[in-house]
């Protein structure tokens, strides 16, 4: 039953993505581009259908920022760009990889995401570019600055990068924590998607807690990131009180 239910939900998902690639190359071709747009049909139809069809129950905290800013959040999985997204119309910034994925890839272009050659320096300075222009456009970036998903019940250290952009020309910057309930749903180094998929969403359900914090500005880069750092340990430190 496990297996039968987790293979039923990749096969919705690729097929939610696959309606997603059509309806906004179908919106864009009639209407021209609109980021805008087409981040908040993204955000709607994950929230109110891929969501509850994967099983994710989802716990929010605070309050999602609905203004231009970076939202530096700590990483668990790869579902972890879509639960912020079902909140924030927002742009993530992916790892390069990802944009070859079958179905997958070309759905997260379209749909409005960064990507990044993380051992590329050409690439990382074009993606902190783009970041910059996404906030002047007025779109709020989601990134993940641990670079890489773990199971340490609190953070890694950041990169401090994008934190020199904020500083830098004035950004502000949303702590966030995101946790799951559940320590088999982390995507570790060694997991393959297909099987990690089928054995996290083969369950009826996963249950993830996202908190939110308030904005913070600073001058300095490095007090910036320890300060960002500071606030989402104590925010996973009390998800996982409250877990158990």
């Amino acid at each position: 039953m496990k297996n039968a239910r987790g293979v039923f939900r990749l096969l919705f998902f690729l097929g939610f993505v696959v309606v997603l690639i059509i309806w906004v190359r179908w919106l864009a071709f009639w209407n021209g581009m609109d980021m805008r747009r087409f981040l908040d049909i993204r955000r709607r139809w994950t929230r109110n259908c891929l969501l509850p069809t994967l099983g994710v129950r989802v716990s929010v905290l605070g309050t999602p920022p609905d203004f231009p800013c970076i939202l530096m959040c700590n990483h668990r999985s790869y579902i972890d760009p879509a639960v912020i997204s079902s909140d924030v119309p927002g742009f993530p910034v992916s790892k390069a990889e990802v944009a070859n994925w079958p179905v997958i890839g070309t759905g997260a272009r379209l749909t409005g995401v960064l990507y990044i050659k993380r051992e590329d320096p050409q690439s990382r300075k074009h993606t902190r570019s783009a970041i910059g222009d996404k906030i002047r456009e007025g779109f709020p970036v989601i990134l993940f600055p641990e670079g890489t998903t773990h199971n340490r019940p609190q953070s890694i250290p950041f990169r401090p990068g994008a934190f020199a952009i904020a500083a830098a020309q004035e950004i502000p910057v949303v702590p966030v924590a995101i946790d799951f309930r559940n320590p088999q749903d982390y995507w570790l180094g060694a997991d393959t998607f297909l099987p990690h998929f089928i054995q996290c969403f083969g369950k009826k359900y996963t249950d993830v807690v996202i908190r939110y914090g308030t904005a913070i500005r600073h001058h300095n880069p490095e007090t910036l990131l320890r300060e960002t750092q500071d606030s989402v340990d104590e925010f996973l430190a009390g998800i996982r009180r409250d877990f158990f």
